[in-house]
């Protein structure tokens, strides 16, 4: 179907299906607080609603740099390939405007096996990079030399979507003989898993090098839907969470680098069963470690009413992050941490009912959980900012 109008009344008259759902929050917020529609999306008001969005979009006061300083965006972070040569960001840099876009290193393509192409890629980072990405440490090199590289252009921070959490300490020479196996595509699904395991090992010691914090958020069965999969290709929807270990796949990394407070790993996850019983704990403990906020599935009024009840008593507020978020969809980023803003004022105002804590205090929660933990996490912290 190519008329975007005819796509248009058939979302609207089925808007209703959304009902409960935070798309459908965050897609009223936007309606009303950015196109002034104020009376339901339906079958009824499908056209009204079209020409006035169609209409807005094309005035100056929607292109991307005007909403973002509509928007108060701090800080806006993209997730890029080590083989990005990253021009839009380089364009950004030099066009004089005063917006922060970060990119965020992703180095999936490069250090998981099993993604298309990746001898291939291996081989193109060698070349980017100017090593001999053939050998174990030239390809090691390579990529401390990317990360050095996005660290020029402002990136805080590294990005890693591993299927689990499993981590791998192994000996230099076991480490070669991996790295040969995949890079000829020799390896089965258990050396593929162990691979990607000694990677995030040796993207923490990297990360503990450059000073770039660590993300990990394992745990999504990606590309579900076999029919969908064939059709469009990978990352096209159809991701399903999936049950994930922390405590025993992080602890080879844990073993060597939990202890260290100079590194920040920041956790995510999308099985809610290990909030209370892995990641509190693991956050309380190790001083490496932070809990991200509720991601992808969770990122709900529910979903972070239930992390906080579930992480408080045990991690704590301050080794969490916050919130931040990452839609893809830019006009809903003030709908979605304005959920986020009043999801944590509810669980605080409730913990100064119950005298858990004072009112004071929760007023300094509010501005940390809003802003002081995100920058101070993810090193985003200005002259003159609150910690």
């Amino acid at each position: 179907m190519k008329d975007p109008r005819k796509v248009w009344n058939i979302f609207a008259s089925n808007y209703h299906l959304f009902r409960g759902t935070p798309s459908r929050l965050w897609l009223d917020y936007a309606f009303e607080t950015l196109f002034d529609m104020t009376e339901r999306l339906s079958a009824k008001t499908a056209d009204a609603y079209y020409d006035t969005i169609e209409t807005k979009l094309k005035q100056k006061e929607f292109l991307p740099r005007a909403l973002y300083e509509r928007f108060n965006i701090e800080v806006l972070a993209t997730t890029d390939s080590p083989l990005d040569a990253l021009e839009d960001h380089k364009a950004v840099c030099s066009s004089g405007w005063k917006g922060r876009i970060l990119p965020t290193f992703r180095p999936d393509p490069v250090v998981d096996p099993a993604f298309p192409g990746f001898a291939q890629n291996v081989a193109a980072l060698g070349k980017l990079a100017g090593e001999d990405t053939a050998s174990w440490r030239g390809y090691l090199a390579a990529l401390a030399s990317r990360r050095q590289y996005f660290k020029s252009l402002g990136a805080t921070a590294t990005d890693h979507g591993h299927p689990t959490a499993k981590t791998a300490d192994l000996s230099e020479q076991k480490t070669e003989w991996l790295f040969g196996k995949v890079l000829a595509a020799e390896a089965d699904a258990e050396h593929q898993e162990l691979f990607r395991a000694q990677m995030l090992t040796e993207m923490a010691r990297m990360s503990l090098e450059d000073g770039l914090v660590m993300q990990i958020h394992p745990g999504s069965v990606r590309s579900h839907n076999e029919q969908i999969l064939a059709r469009y290709g990978r990352d096209m929807g159809a991701d399903i969470p999936g049950r994930t270990d922390y405590v025993h796949a992080l602890k080879p990394l844990l073993d060597r680098f939990g202890n260290e407070p100079r590194l920040t790993l920041i956790l995510f996850t999308l099985d809610e069963t290990t909030y209370g019983r892995e990641l509190a704990p693991l956050a309380g403990h190790y001083p490496c470690l932070r809990l991200g906020p509720p991601w992808w599935f969770f990122d709900s009024p529910e979903g972070m009413r239930r992390f906080r009840e579930l992480v408080t008593e045990t991690a704590g507020f301050y080794n969490t992050v916050g919130f931040n978020d990452d839609t893809r969809a830019f006009l809903s980023i003030p709908a979605r941490h304005d959920v986020a803003r009043r999801s944590d004022a509810a669980y605080l105002a409730r913990l100064v009912a119950e005298h858990l804590i004072d009112e004071d205090e929760a007023v300094d929660l509010a501005q940390d959980l809003t802003v002081g933990l995100v920058r101070k996490a993810y090193k985003l912290q200005r002259t003159g900012s609150r910690e």
